[in-house]
């Protein structure tokens, strides 16, 4: 994305559409497509509530009883038209066998998109114990169903901050206390160890930064956790429902906060150099760590149950959100997934429709489905139109009726 430009650049200097921050270091211009599938494991029984910490908020009414999501999923990310890649993107199959744990039934999985095959084998930090681990694996286990992540990072002012965030978040949130009884807690407290993290590090550079958009799903609960502008849109049988917000600094509540901590929105700018009011990293636009800054790493979360009407996910960064309308991305992955029913090819549909509208940013889109089947024809109902007529008018009709026999 197009975030940061230099101290004192007006915001519509060619510099800063070129795109700001130091060229990447040994960063490839392309990432292959991706795929992988997995049917989660449940017990066959009726009730598939989850009863553990926030987890245990569905109800008989919000799902039929023999309701039962199949992950499939697919990602595409493209420089497109910048001169290199500052986005990164992780999925995670099957998060169970990643803390180290092994739920029957449930098959290994498939790939870390966008990340090393070795990464699993540094996930586990020395400075937790392995039973840490275990145990979370355990407890997700013994709910029956399965755990899978899905993130998506937008870099700005060089890849560093996009890189960290994308090798370390998700071990910040197995690894937090209150991980996995209290989910939202954990997520929160991983952002801000992440941004943390940055402040720390003497040998990445501190005006990097990245937004940052979490997507976890436990059985048919999603968690969406969002700090900036990328964006998670659901399918709801041909209909979209945002799960997430937009930071912009000139968004209304978002300017109120950051006025009110100082800043300043500049021409849609946060202090005139950032396009976004909410992201990891950036510390040359920060105050010492630990003090509240118009710049926040604190993401917004939203949960829900998924249903049967809830057919896929989207998220994406905003080099596709600033072409294109939730309702357009859902109508095309729609029409895509009744022709091939491939989320992979719908992710880079999406990429490519974004080319088109000359999107000027890097592109990064994951799709998931929570079924096996393609999407079903909407059927538009017929209503039959009635008339209806007063007592008075039925007189006045049947006089001039017999007037004209």
């Amino acid at each position: 994305m197009n975030g940061s430009v230099q101290p004192g650049t007006p915001p519509d200097s060619p510099s800063m559409n070129a795109g700001a921050g130091k060229p990447p270091r040994h960063h490839l211009t392309s990432i292959r497509h991706c795929a992988s599938s997995m049917r989660i494991a449940a017990a066959a029984s009726s009730d598939y509530g989850l009863d553990l910490g926030t987890l245990s908020l569905i109800s008989p009414t919000d799902v039929r009883p023999g309701f039962l999501p199949v992950f499939r999923s697919g990602s595409c990310a493209e420089t497109g038209p910048k001169s290199y890649m500052e986005d990164e993107h992780v999925c995670v199959d099957n998060l169970i066998e990643h803390l180290g744990g092994r739920a029957a039934g449930i098959p290994a999985p498939g790939a870390f998109y966008g990340v090393s095959s070795r990464w699993h084998d540094r996930f586990h930090s020395r400075s937790v114990p392995m039973c840490h681990y275990q145990s979370a694996a355990r407890t997700i286990q013994g709910l029956n169903c399965s755990a899978i992540c899905l993130q998506v990072f937008d870099g700005h002012g060089g890849t560093d901050a996009a890189c960290f965030v994308r090798k370390n978040i998700l071990k910040f949130i197995v690894e937090d206390i209150h991980f996995p009884s209290n989910i939202e807690n954990a997520i929160r407290g991983a952002f801000v160890k992440a941004d943390h993290a940055l402040a720390d590090s003497h040998s990445l550079d501190n005006s990097s930064g990245t937004t940052a958009l979490t997507a976890l799903i436990f059985g048919r609960t999603l968690f969406v956790a969002n700090a900036g502008d990328c964006r998670a849109v659901l399918g709801k049988r041909g209909r979209a429902v945002e799960l997430s917000r937009d930071h912009k600094p000139n968004c209304k509540s978002e300017k109120i906060r950051i006025e009110k901590l100082g800043g300043t929105v500049f021409d849609g700018y946060l202090n005139g150099q950032l396009a976004v009011a909410r992201a990891l990293g950036d510390w040359h636009m920060k105050g010492p760590k630990g003090s509240i800054s118009p710049l926040s790493a604190e993401p917004e979360l939203q949960e829900i149950v998924l249903s049967e009407e809830d057919e896929f996910l989207i998220i994406g960064c905003d080099g596709l959100w600033d072409v294109m309308t939730s309702q357009c991305a859902v109508t095309i992955v729609r029409k895509e997934l009744m022709q091939h029913n491939d989320p992979e090819r719908c992710s880079s549909e999406l990429v490519q429709e974004a080319l088109k509208r000359d999107s000027c940013d890097n592109l990064t889109v994951v799709v998931i489905c929570f079924s096996s089947n393609p999407p079903p024809q909407i059927e538009i109902p017929r209503y039959r139109v009635r008339r209806s007529i007063s007592l008075e008018g039925l007189h006045l009709l049947r006089g001039a009726l017999d007037s004209n026999a």
